[in-house]
């Protein structure tokens, strides 16, 4: 006797924001207009076909240009966050005397 396997399938949106780049949401707005489709539709196209590459990362390679801060020795990188949190710390107590 065979055994069969039953999948419930759900159709579900997802609903979520993003925030695309001027020149990525004007090639966007250009094929609705174009096209019959909404711009839900042709941003779901757009990112269908993207992600038909097996590896992302060929298609636009992520290139780090680096620079000369111009910290001085001996300031810690890592505790950038920390340094800043406490200057806002600063000028807020200044603020309120």
């Amino acid at each position: 006797m065979r055994k069969h396997h039953y999948f419930k399938v759900y159709d579900v949106m997802v609903r979520t924001t993003i925030t695309l780049d001027p020149d990525v949401a004007e090639r966007i707005q250009q094929r609705v207009k174009e096209s019959k489709f909404t711009f839900k539709e042709v941003v779901n196209q757009a990112l269908r076909a993207g992600l038909q590459s097996d590896d992302l990362a060929e298609v636009h390679p992520f290139v780090v240009q680096p620079h000369a801060c111009g910290f001085k020795a001996g300031i810690d990188l890592d505790k950038m966050n920390q340094l800043v949190d406490e200057f806002e710390a600063e000028e807020s107590t200044r603020k309120l005397r």
